[in-house]
């Protein structure tokens, strides 16, 4: 499993997406360019000290991720254009869960290379999740589904 952002617009979402995939052990890809000056000492800081727990992959462009030899499993975009509710859906161990950036998603041609495409349901009226939001609920029902959730350290 692995959480993709696709040139995110805030680094606050940035770092609490590290920090999420730190602690869940799901390494992050950043599909760049960025909305904001992505640099190491950025990153940190963003991460505050989950960093160095967690595993980054930066990618200088849709491109370059796309053709990722090392990226295997589906693509599995997040999108309000979703065609199927999330919790209909079957994942994978090596499902990689795509968001866009935040003020306009994922252009056309990242849509359509998606294998999959789902939508988080809300209730009538309301647009959208905060994205870190939107990946914590996504990650957590794919983790619960291929049984990925760490092990707790003190299991009785």
């Amino acid at each position: 499993m692995r959480l993709a952002l696709f040139q995110p617009d805030i680094p606050q979402n940035l770092g609490a997406a590290i920090r999420l995939g730190a602690c869940l052990g799901v390494p992050v890809d950043v599909i760049e360019p960025c909305g904001f000056p992505l640099s190491d000492a950025g990153v940190r800081r963003a991460a505050m000290d989950y960093g160095v727990l967690g595993e980054l992959k930066r990618h200088a462009s849709w491109s370059d991720f796309r053709d990722d030899p090392e990226r295997t499993g589906r693509l599995v975009l997040f999108t309000t254009r979703g065609a199927s509710p999330l919790h209909d859906f079957r994942f994978r161990p090596d499902d990689v869960l795509l968001f866009g950036r935040e003020s306009a998603g994922v252009p056309d041609e990242v849509h359509d290379a998606a294998d999959e495409r789902l939508v988080i349901p809300l209730v009538a009226g309301a647009r959208s999740l905060n994205l870190t939001v939107s990946a914590a609920i996504a990650l957590s029902e794919a983790l619960r589904q291929t049984d990925g959730f760490p092990r707790p350290a003190r299991c009785p």
